[in-house]
């Protein structure tokens, strides 16, 4: 009888032991995934509306064209 009882409480010690670590890991996953939502919102805002700019040889040319001045009415 008393090898029974020895068992039975050391069973119950390892369910008790074990309910903390699986809220632990529980409450872990759930931070994890709350920092990865707010990661993307956070880059969704910031980053994500931006266009790309156009990097295209024409545009680059326009870009560094000299512009066209027309003369003003007392320089010929």
């Amino acid at each position: 009888m008393p090898s029974s009882a020895v068992s039975s409480a050391s069973t119950e010690q390892l369910n008790e032991s074990r309910r903390p670590l699986r809220r632990l890991t529980l409450e872990l996953f759930g931070v994890i995934a709350l920092k990865i939502v707010l990661l993307v919102l956070i880059w969704w805002v910031a980053f994500a509306p931006h266009p790309k700019p156009d990097v295209s040889a024409d545009a680059i040319a326009h870009r560094l064209a000299p512009t066209s001045q027309t003369p003003t009415a007392g320089h010929p």
